[in-house]
């Protein structure tokens, strides 16, 4: 014989069922709204409804303002799915992983940032990707930051106006044992509104003949840091962060006066500040 679950327990229960529709009768009226965006926006075209300076905020705020049993990891993830997928359904569009240093980081990350609805394409290099994302319509590349010496230059192939630029890194919340936690650059092409972006980083493609330490002096004295060098032929390329309030021409200064200034100096995109929260 089934008992009778005491009453405050099946109040408890109908609650969390009044919560659950509540929910999706939110996230149907999300996408009610959605549609009457694509209509205003017109961004049923692929790769037009990227924001992500938009998004970087959003997740920020989340991130800031929870608290409770649940864990932050599953509100971020949820949040994620619902941003990536209300994206996807406004301009379609496929993330191009490089899974060089292994798939399931990448897909990890893809998943965790982009949810399952969004494709998932596999390269063998952040060549390939930045290749596939510039032969597609308006697709997202994701490669980890840490791409070692074999990979080349490879930021050279984001300089020049209409190549694929760097929109994000990810995660956009940083903590120990993140889910997703491989640090990644995101790409895409060249964003419709530049308004769009987030600039609290802009990174540089650069060129020196020669490099000294008095220039990776110069950069931090800026607040910038060398994040990934390679050498070329005759010379040595360098892909540079430094902080949105410092412009082209200060950091071409101050390299040319630490005595290695540069040949090239092209800005290949930008993302949002790093953003930590401890554990628990």
């Amino acid at each position: 014989m089934t008992s009778t679950p005491p009453a405050d327990l099946a109040a408890l229960r109908a609650d969390i069922d009044r919560i659950d529709s509540a929910m999706h009768d939110l996230l149907m009226e999300r996408g009610r709204i959605i549609d009457r965006l694509i209509a205003v926006k017109k961004t049923s075209a692929s790769g037009s409804a990227f924001r992500p300076g938009r998004e970087a905020s959003m997740m920020r705020m989340i991130a800031e303002r929870h608290q409770g049993l649940l864990p932050l990891d599953t509100v971020e993830g949820i949040w994620r799915v619902i941003i990536a997928t209300f994206t996807y359904v406004q301009a379609p569009f496929a993330v191009h992983a490089d899974v060089s240093g292994g798939d399931a980081p990448m897909r990890d990350s893809a998943r965790f940032h982009f949810g399952f609805t969004v494709p998932y394409r596999p390269h063998p290099s952040a060549a390939a990707v930045i290749a596939a994302v510039a032969a597609s319509r308006g697709d997202l590349g994701v490669f980890r930051l840490d791409q070692g010496v074999t990979a080349g230059a490879w930021w050279r192939q984001l300089a020049g106006p209409n190549r694929p630029k760097v929109i994000a890194r990810l995660p956009f919340i940083e903590r120990p044992g993140h889910p997703a936690g491989t640090p990644v650059f995101c790409i895409a092409k060249p964003l419709d509104d530049p308004a769009a972006a987030q600039r609290d980083w802009v990174l540089y493609a650069a060129r020196f003949e020669r490099w000294r330490e008095e220039a990776a002096e110069a950069v931090a004295e800026l607040g910038g840091e060398v994040v990934a060098s390679a050498g070329l032929s005759g010379g040595l390329s360098q892909l540079l962060a430094m902080p949105g309030s410092v412009g082209p021409e200060e950091a071409r200064a101050a390299l040319a006066q630490a005595g290695a200034a540069p040949g090239e100096f092209e800005e290949i995109g930008s993302h949002a500040a790093r953003f930590r929260v401890g554990e628990g």
